[in-house]
């Protein structure tokens, strides 16, 4: 199939599952198209929700870039070195494979993402 479609009830509109590594259980990454690539370019996007709460420290293990549409109160993102930004709606960002990244919020944000994810 040339082309397929998700509406926003699948995909934007529904909080994404858990994210296993989550320590505070506020965040949350579903997929929503993943690519038939059996190999190293199997691609990936979904929606990415961090809510208040404990920080998510995370280290990547494929490249992602992410896209946020919607952020609530402050919403930080710290890389290993200790650069912080301050996220704000339309930001975007990419993050190499291997960086260390902390996702902090007091209220919440909502990115979109795509990543390279080879082996799912």
């Amino acid at each position: 199939m040339p082309m397929k479609y998700k509406p926003a009830a699948e995909g934007k509109a529904i909080t994404p599952p858990l994210l296993a590594e989550s320590p505070g259980k506020n965040s949350f990454l579903g997929d929503v198209f993943v690519s038939d690539e059996t190999d190293d370019k199997k691609m990936s996007c979904g929606f990415y929700r961090q809510e208040s709460g404990e920080p998510l420290v995370y280290t990547y293990t494929y490249d992602e870039m992410k896209v946020f549409l919607e952020v609530e109160g402050e919403y930080t993102i710290t890389d290993e070195t200790g650069y912080k930004v301050t996220v704000s709606p339309g930001d975007v960002f990419f993050f190499n494979k291997g960086a260390t990244i902390t996702f902090e919020t007091t209220g919440y944000g909502l990115a979109f993402f795509t990543g390279l994810r080879p082996g799912m």
